[in-house]
């Protein structure tokens, strides 16, 4: 009989996360846009702005761990655009959230249709693998 621990008991998390904070730390105040110039020409009635980063970061809702993830933002303008700067600090918010990825999408294409009010958007989250697993989820809004 062998009494060493088993690696799942010598290395456990013994019950501790890292500090999760909750959506409220959402900054979804901190989003700004501008006129966009070409709404309502013809010239500008079909662009498309797509908006990509790898950087971004949120954590696990049950340990704290960190996800990794890149987001894809794609809209097309009615009026407004939102300004890039300002997008990457909203982004950056996230950063100790615990949220599931299906809420995470919901949350910032919400966040951001409120902002931009635009013709449609949709968001794109493809999560790094955790535990083999890699997940992509997405969203779509699309004006009456």
């Amino acid at each position: 009989m062998d009494d060493r621990p088993t690696p799942q008991e010598q290395f456990g998390a013994k019950d501790k996360t890292l500090p999760i904070k909750g959506p409220e730390a959402i900054d979804a105040g901190r989003l700004e846009c501008f006129e966009y110039e070409y709404a309502g020409k013809p010239v500008g009635q079909n662009i498309r702005v797509v908006t990509t980063t790898n950087e971004f970061t949120s954590v696990c809702p049950f340990s704290g761990l960190p996800d990794f993830a890149q987001v894809t933002i794609a809209y097309t303008p009615r009026d407004k655009c939102v300004e890039l700067r300002s997008l990457k600090y909203y982004l950056m918010s996230y950063r100790d959230v615990g949220i599931w990825y299906e809420h995470l999408v919901n949350r910032i294409l919400e966040d951001l249709v409120k902002a931009v009010e635009p013709k449609s958007m949709e968001v794109e989250v493809k999560a790094n693998p955790r535990g083999g697993l890699s997940s992509t989820v997405s969203a779509r809004y699309a004006a009456d």
